[in-house]
């Protein structure tokens, strides 16, 4: 009696989680062990629902850019430092202004935004002859003092999709000696960081063909070779592009593993209020959440809220429940794994789910100690009785 009382129901879901068909295939039911060869189906029957990506099963990892995407380029509220030969009028320091232009005494607004710097100094020189400040051309010197940030809208098969707004110098932190030497150079105005502060691109993600619209205009990168050490595809960004991320509709495993478009790590809710730890605090357990590395899997997750292990007689048989999110329909899921079962089998990674942001984690007590606990509410029940 005391046993029946100790059990609960399998989870529902909304979702077809139980036959591999929910976000994860590593979500479906333990299967019952058999005579037959374990394996590992998982990934298999992730890889079954994909479309295919956009950007081609061949040249993958292409490391190719558009021409006029590459190079460091200038945007609004850059710093710039101006100098031209021999002139005292013209040179200074100069801020690109909110239509994207630099503004110089008696000139024409020069356009600024998305140039490559030689392309702007060759115009500040023709505009210096054509309006008769020179009679030759003029030697011109354009070199950035300090890159603005900027905002860009992320959308798509990321996390977070939003507004960021990246580069700039972080905080109140100021290096003097670079801010008073000349030029400037940032890897924070990067297509990846864009990804990265939009909370990273989901397992569904199609990273081969990762859109961005400038100026009217969308272009497409294939960012695959982020995940193979080819990461020349990383462009600057502008104030005003727009980053659009397609999904694949599946789960794809490979992108499960940290990467500079992945999320920095995964932000863990979790309760671990057992017998053997009677709270979070002596149990090491944040007072709300955990950070986890990106890649983390359930058993990883159930070991550091330290739900396994003990007296085997007593506290082995332990039981933990995994509460998700499908991030592409926006439905919940909750996975309920017996722990010492799932540790024993030789094929744990088929029904072993990776934990993604958000993700919360409760750990439930073993059988024997549950009854203990029931039986002693009853004795307290029949103390109490007179």
């Amino acid at each position: 009696m005391l046993a029946s009382c100790a059990t609960l129901d399998t989870p529902e879901n909304l979702e077809p989680v139980a036959s591999g068909q929910g976000y994860q295939a590593q979500y479906r039911e333990v299967a019952r062990k058999t005579s037959a060869p374990a394996f590992l189906l998982a990934a298999e029957m992730n890889a079954r629902k994909c479309t295919a990506p956009l950007g081609g099963n061949s040249g993958k990892g292409a490391n190719t850019v558009e021409p006029h995407l590459s190079g460091a380029r200038l945007t609004r509220n850059d710093l710039i430092d101006l100098r031209v030969e021999e002139d005292e009028t013209f040179s200074g320091d100069y801020v690109i202004s909110r239509d994207g232009t630099i503004n110089l005494p008696f000139l024409p607004p020069i356009r600024a935004q998305g140039r490559l710097v030689r392309e702007v100094e060759a115009d500040i020189a023709a505009q210096l002859v054509s309006r008769d400040f020179f009679v030759e051309r003029p030697r011109v010197s354009l070199r950035v003092a300090d890159f603005a940030s900027v905002s860009v809208g992320v959308s798509g098969a990321v996390f977070e999709p939003k507004v960021v707004e990246i580069g700039g110098v972080p905080g109140d932190q100021i290096d003097s000696r670079r801010q008073a030497a000349l030029g400037a150079s940032t890897e924070a105005r990067n297509l990846s960081a864009a990804l990265r502060a939009a909370g990273g691109v989901r397992p569904d993600a199609d990273i081969s063909a990762v859109k961005v619209r400038r100026g009217g205009r969308v272009h497409t990168l294939d960012m695959r070779g982020v995940f193979e050490g080819q990461n020349a595809v990383d462009i600057m960004l502008l104030t005003g592009d727009e980053v659009s991320v397609q999904s694949r509709g599946c789960f794809q495993d490979d992108l499960m593993r940290p990467s500079p478009i992945s999320p920095p790590g995964v932000s863990l809710f979790l309760s671990n209020l057992t017998q053997p730890a009677a709270g979070n605090a002596s149990a090491a357990v944040g007072r709300e959440v955990r950070e986890i590395p990106y890649g983390t899997r359930y058993m990883q997750a159930v070991i550091d809220t330290n739900c396994v292990g003990g007296a085997r007689a007593t506290s082995a048989d332990r039981s933990a429940v995994l509460f998700s999110r499908n991030p592409i329909t926006g439905v919940s899921v909750v996975i309920e794994r017996d722990i010492e079962e799932l540790l024993r089998r030789a094929d744990r990674d088929d029904y072993d789910p990776y934990l993604l942001p958000g993700d919360s984690l409760a750990c439930y007590d073993s059988t024997i100690t549950n009854i203990g606990e029931i039986g002693r509410v009853l004795g307290l029940t029949s103390a109490a009785i007179p």
